[in-house]
């Protein structure tokens, strides 16, 4: 059966790769490709997607990955919904080791060095393009221009808070321009 999405995949057997050089490698995306990393991230859409590898032995057993992932997204704004044009330049480095375990149970402490992995048999460095650009995605897109927001509830007749009510020094302000004022006052 035919994959229903055509992501860019780029399957490399590890074991297939000369232990004594670094393989080099780059992946662009077809329109279809860009299309279906769009739909896979849920955003408006991908315009140019492109990932140059480089795959070195590391160790008798392991191997790293130095990339340079390059995209350029459009998202929605968070404020206003229009669409955002941001362009992504990254540096990806991921560590495939053979002394890795995975941790097993519910909650696991997360290992100080994050790069690490464990051997695969092969490494699909189409979806290591996809983890990094959607690590690398803005979290909050904003159009330019658009503001936070300000939103006010209250009861009918009251007035509401403003930012300035909630600090929590915000009264003793007055307070001192007011004992500021009774000092200039009295001479």
């Amino acid at each position: 059966m035919a994959d229903a999405t055509p992501l860019p995949r780029q399957v490399i057997r590890l074991g297939d790769l000369s232990q004594r050089r670094a393989t080099e490698l780059v992946i662009e995306s077809d329109a279809a490709g860009r299309a279906a990393v769009a739909e896979a991230l849920d955003i408006r859409g991908v315009r140019k997607l492109r990932f140059r590898a480089r795959l070195s032995p590391e160790g008798r057993d392991g191997w790293r990955l130095d990339g340079d992932l390059g995209a350029t997204v459009v998202q929605d704004c968070v404020v206003t919904l229009e669409p955002v044009v941001t362009r992504i330049d990254e540096t990806v480095m991921r560590r495939y080791l053979a002394d890795v375990t995975e941790p097993e149970g519910t909650e696991v402490e997360m290992p100080e060095d994050d790069t690490i992995e464990p051997l695969p048999s092969a490494l699909d460095l189409g979806a290591v393009m996809i983890e990094a650009l959607a690590l690398a995605l803005p979290d909050y897109p904003r159009a330019e221009g658009a503001g936070t927001g300000d939103v006010s509830v209250t009861e009918p007749g009251a007035e509401p808070l403003t930012d300035e009510d909630v600090k929590p020094f915000s009264a003793l302000k007055g307070l001192r321009e007011r004992l500021k004022g009774d000092e200039d006052g009295e001479e």
